[in-house]
């Protein structure tokens, strides 16, 4: 039986390795200590009570196995958002995501205040082509109010079988809420896109980082390659909107664009649980410069790319902040009939060992997509990691930038139709960036 490590919020996934334990093989905490046992044994005796008095007075006969859920889905809950249980569904349906293929309305989302919130929604979804946002948060599924239920639980209300119906009730900043009417389809994200823009260079989008990732990119290097008879001026990167995925992916699409070094490094709770991650030489398209385009939806292994080159000085990054998700999850099965747990088992960190933990990569170059005056900046809700009940700490004490308006916003007589791609290509037209890596130490 193995473990996968998790680099999302609620829907895809990281790393390979390790053994599931039984209950016989838990370690108790502090285990030198007769005290520690003790209290443990009594919490675990108070739970029963607990249980036993809700089963024998609560006002209506309470499901006794959806109430365990509930408090083992509490317990985890409290360690970081990003921390939970899989039922014996939910777990089979991660791993069909993590393929590359499963139904649903194509969305990332993560609990915040009781409601789901869209990190972001895929490319060609239900989701996407309903015009929901990033940002946004989900209140209600088919009328049925979400708050009160966890996250698996809201993921689960919007599954179905593909061609049905479901209504979301939606609010947005600024706006009154709205409904918002889908149909769940099969869904088979492309995670990997690209073409030429101004004949020469190669835009290529990356949505997710599932099992298929690094083998439709490799696709898309030998297209451009057929495409342009020879190497691309440049490359825009674009990792807007991605909300993460396997690691191992994240790894082996950072390794594209690299020729050996260091790639990312994870560290668990002991100070044996050190894992470094390398390049192997021999880059695609090499010295060809580099765009890495992100906003507040490019999340964990979308991070881990962005920082990798940036770190290594193979790319120049635009665009707004990061997510700032720095936390490895890792998937531990329980048993065939028994479900999964989420847990958050290591922290990851760039080349130059920095933590992006609920900071976020700060872009080489910060440019919006959108103009916003100071009223509305004070008036905007903040989406980061930050943000989120019991989120992680930066164990090195830096913080997140404070919402401030940005360094660069698009003119007021702007009539493109997406001002950090234009920007990026007038940076590859300028040379304003690294067309070849740093140095490594090492």
């Amino acid at each position: 039986m193995t473990m996968r490590a998790m680099l999302t919020g609620a829907a895809i996934g990281v790393v390979m390795g390790g053994v599931a334990v039984g209950v016989s093989a838990v370690a108790w905490p502090d285990p030198g200590t007769s005290n520690s046992r003790a209290e443990t044994y009594r919490q675990l005796d108070l739970f029963a009570e607990v249980l036993a008095r809700a089963r024998a007075d609560y006002v209506t006969e309470i499901d006794e196995a959806e109430a365990m859920e509930a408090a083992i889905n509490g317990m985890l809950g409290s360690l970081d958002p990003h921390s939970s249980y899989l039922s014996a569904e939910d777990f089979s349906a991660m791993q069909v995501q993590a393929s590359g293929e499963y139904g649903g309305l194509g969305i990332e989302v993560q609990m915040e205040d009781g409601f789901v919130k869209v990190i972001t929604p895929m490319d060609d979804s239900p989701a996407s082509r309903a015009g929901l946002e990033s940002g946004d948060l989900l209140t209600a599924i088919n009328g049925k109010p979400i708050v009160g239920l966890n996250i698996d639980d809201a993921v689960e209300d919007m599954r179905g079988p593909p061609g049905t119906e479901i209504i979301v009730s939606v609010m947005r900043e600024g706006e009154d809420p709205f409904d918002v009417t889908m149909e769940r389809e099969v869904i088979r994200p492309k995670s990997v896109d690209w073409k030429t823009i101004e004949e020469d260079v190669a835009y290529i989008r990356i949505s997710t980082f599932n099992e298929r990732t690094t083998d439709l990119l490799e696709d898309a290097f030998e297209g451009i390659a057929d495409e342009l008879g020879n190497r691309p001026a440049g490359i825009i990167l674009d990792l807007r909107n991605n909300g993460g995925g396997l690691l191992d992916q994240a790894i082996s699409v950072s390794d594209k664009f690299l020729s050996g070094g260091e790639v990312v490094s994870t560290i668990g709770r002991r100070p044996s649980d050190i894992a470094r991650y390398n390049a192997r030489s021999g880059e695609v398209f090499q010295n060809v410069p580099i765009v890495v385009l992100i906003n507040n939806g490019t999340a964990s292994a979308s991070e881990i790319v962005a920082g990798a080159l940036q770190d290594r000085g193979r790319a120049t990054v635009l665009g707004m902040t990061s997510f700032g998700k720095g936390s490895v999850q890792t998937v531990i099965p329980l048993g065939s009939d028994r479900g999964a747990i989420r847990l958050t088992t290591s922290r990851y960190y760039t080349p130059s060992g920095r933590s992006i933990q609920a900071t976020g990569i700060v872009p080489d170059t910060e440019v919006a997509q959108a103009r916003v005056s100071e009223e509305e900046m004070a008036r905007i809700r903040r989406f980061s990691e930050a943000d989120l009940p019991n989120a992680l700490t930066n164990e090195d004490g830096v913080e997140r930038e404070i919402p401030h308006l940005p360094k660069e916003q698009p003119p007021e007589d702007y009539e493109g139709e997406d001002y950090q791609l234009d920007r990026a290509l007038e940076v590859l037209r300028g040379g304003q960036m690294s067309a070849t890596e740093t140095p490594q130490a090492g």
